[in-house]
């Protein structure tokens, strides 16, 4: 049997730093309120000109360094966004060309939050079925191009970034496997209500809307379900896996799946604090950071899991 394995991570996050300091000037807020309820310190944002295919490009170029792969040998690469730089081409394609890439499938997911974790679902399937073997998986986002920097409930949570990973075909067990789930009837809670085809009138304005309290509720719940579906699947148990890596959405909900787990925080990636929530970038750039900096070894069991606006929602459970 096939499996795809995770033999390389990248990140990259844009150079300016916007801190709770620097929110205090837009908004009615302060750094204590808003580390005491989300745990960020500061966010980066993409420079004037600077597009999600710039960041995905850096933390692209850093996992195949780090695997040893050059770009000539990548046969499929998944983008998960939900700030591409057009309509079209898909940012996967554009990434492609600065690659020197030509020919193999290139496209982009859109679950906002859980971006990342559906292209690697999807990935983990190609690579199963013998479709691809040496595979580009991103989470890039420009978030800071959707937020009304006016809206104090939302202008404080978001940062830009990316992460990338790179996976090939092993006999020997990655990805064990990746749980995807979506339920629209939640839309109105999260959602940028203007688009292409709807349009911008009756209110339908082009930034992130959020509705805070109730996504919490649904995110927690939905992801206390997901953690245990992930573990009957595999027949393990809580005590088996040695880390989580969550979506960085904030540091309550972090928490909370952190308890349901009953994994102590150090056991727990959490880099929320250092680029707040930077939607389908968030999970790799919270692995890489891992990886990078020693914590996660060769053999380890890795549980990844995000929650984002469709609703969508979903896991990976890795044999790094």
């Amino acid at each position: 049997m096939k499996y795809a394995r995770i033999v390389g991570t990248g990140s990259y996050l844009p150079e300016r730093v916007m801190t709770n300091a620097d929110i205090e000037r837009l908004v009615d807020t302060s750094d204590s309120w808003i580390r005491e309820r989300t745990g960020i310190r500061e966010r980066r944002i993409a420079a004037e000109g600077e597009t999600t295919c710039d960041l995905a490009e850096k933390a692209a170029r850093r996992a195949l360094k780090a695997a040893g792969v050059a770009p000539r040998e990548i046969d499929l690469i998944v983008v998960g966004t939900t700030t591409a730089d057009q309509i079209f081409p898909s940012t996967a394609c554009l990434l492609q060309a600065r690659l020197g890439i030509h020919g193999p499938a290139a496209f982009d997911v859109q679950a906002v939050c859980t971006g990342f974790v559906y292209a690697l679902g999807v990935a983990d399937q190609f690579v199963r079925t013998g479709a691809a073997t040496t595979v580009l998986v991103i989470g890039a986002e420009t978030m800071s191009r959707i937020i009304d920097w006016q809206d104090r409930d939302t202008c404080v949570l978001f940062g830009d970034g990316a992460g990338a990973v790179v996976l090939k075909a092993d006999s020997k067990p990655g990805i064990l496997s990746t749980h995807l789930h979506a339920d629209g009837k939640h839309a109105d809670l999260l959602q940028v209500p203007g688009g292409i085809s709807g349009g911008y009138e009756d209110g339908r304005d082009p930034y992130l809307r959020m509705r805070g309290k109730e996504v919490f509720k649904v995110a927690t719940t939905t992801l206390s379900r997901i953690v245990d579906e992930t573990l009957e699947t595999n027949g393990l148990s809580r005590e088996d896996v040695d880390w989580l890596i969550p979506h960085q959405a904030n540091n309550r909900i972090i928490a909370a799946i952190g308890r349901k787990l009953g994994l102590p925080e150090e056991r727990v990636v959490n880099t929320v604090a250092e680029h707040g929530n930077t939607s389908a970038a968030s999970v790799p750039l919270a692995l890489d950071t891992a990886v990078r900096d020693g914590r996660i070894q060769p053999g380890e069991l890795l549980l990844l899991e995000a929650f984002g606006g469709g609703f969508t929602w979903g896991s990976a459970l890795v044999r790094y």
